[in-house]
């Protein structure tokens, strides 16, 4: 894989990593807009992050990247289905969008190393 499919894991996974640690609480206010229970919001946290550690280790290990970049991309689409339900302005779905196609973009330019 070349450069920009390893900045994009990168961007990916620290982005994540940033919103369900350091911005827990505006994901908590979000869940709760979404009227979906505590125990879904810690699910998807947990995924979220597990999938973003494994394109971390699929710099060295490509063969986990395709399948990390898979659930990141159902995950960004499900926040665009919710922003869009809860009709939240254009400016709330950006950031989902974007780790949307940066995780569509690696799902698609990894799937010949799964090894």
């Amino acid at each position: 894989m070349g450069t920009p499919v390893l900045i994009a894991q990168v961007v990916i996974a620290l982005s994540v990593m940033f919103v369900w640690v350091v911005r827990l609480p505006n994901v908590e206010l979000e869940f709760r807009e979404y009227s979906l229970p505590d125990v879904v919001r810690n699910l998807v946290g947990a995924a979220k992050i597990s999938a973003a550690a494994l394109l971390l280790a699929g710099l060295w290990y490509p063969g986990l990247v395709f399948p990390a970049a898979a659930v990141m991309t159902f995950f960004m689409i499900c926040a665009q289905y919710f922003h869009f339900k809860v009709r939240h302005p254009a400016s709330k779905y950006v950031a989902s969008f974007v780790l949307l196609l940066l995780s569509l973009y690696v799902a698609v330019s990894s799937r010949g190393s799964l090894a």
